[in-house]
């Protein structure tokens, strides 16, 4: 039996090819999102260190991605923004191409591969970026975190599901109770994270569900719902995380 071993991409760059060779949980149409398509491949070349690839033996079981940047600036002021996902990509390599220096490591994505979810891998691959956000110096991991829970209810605002707890204290969601234990904060919501927008039949295409009527349409993996304009021939999905902060002082 192997164990499972997690690194870095900046270590092990042959494995860059690998990364897209397990089956995810992620919906389809969360791939069509504009700034993911134009700048999420420059990851794996501009931030090699800040990509995480777990293998075992030969098979990839998990993946991480995460981003360097200058959240306390002048013009940010140590404001998460309200653009979440898309938002923190976009600052990434803005303040790579203008020189500015990073002071926060901001996770965009932990997946784990179909059929070895559910054995605390998520957590050990968070637990590795956040020991190489340290290792580098930087004093915290931010993280606009999609709540695993949420599309169960898509009609629950975020504001509502992202501060309901259990019994103990804890979050209700798995995946935000997952980075509490492992020491985050809850901080805010990003109400407009992530943005897909695609004709009707696109969407067809990426669901299989007829949008066909005006209105708001439930879709698998969503963690809110997908406004649908038959009229224009257009719908959107505008997703919202969750901003969690993780200190890694003390």
């Amino acid at each position: 039996m192997t164990e499972i071993e997690i690194t870095s991409l900046a270590r092990r760059p042959e494995l860059a090819p690998r990364l897209w060779d397990m089956a995810d949980s992620w919906p389809r149409f969360a791939q069509h999102d504009a700034v993911a398509w134009l700048l999420y491949p420059r990851l794996v070349t501009e931030f090699p260190e800040y990509v995480f690839i777990a293998t075992d033996g030969d098979e990839v079981v998990a993946r991480a991605f995460s981003v360097p940047f200058a959240l306390h600036s002048d013009e940010r002021g140590g404001v998460l923004p309200a653009q979440g996902w898309d938002r923190v990509l976009m600052w990434a390599f803005a303040d790579r191409r203008r020189g500015i220096e990073p002071d926060t490591v901001s996770a965009l994505e932990i997946s784990v591969a179909t059929g070895r979810q559910g054995r605390g891998l998520s957590g050990r691959m968070l637990a590795a970026m956040r020991q190489g956000a340290r290792a580098a110096g930087f004093t915290e991991v931010v993280a606009p975190v999609r709540p695993s829970g949420k599309p169960a209810e898509p009609h629950t605002p975020m504001s509502e599901y992202a501060y309901r707890t259990r019994e103990d204290g804890l979050p209700y969601d798995p995946w935000l109770r997952v980075h509490v234990r492992a020491g985050a904060v809850i901080d805010s919501v990003a109400p407009l994270s992530m943005t897909v927008t695609g004709s009707l039949a696109q969407w067809r295409e990426w669901t299989g569900l007829p949008f066909d009527e005006p209105g708001r349409v439930r879709v698998p993996g969503a963690l809110s719902l997908v406004h649908c304009e038959p009229e224009h021939d257009y719908a959107v999905y505008v997703e919202p995380n969750v901003w969690v902060r993780h200190p890694l002082t003390g």
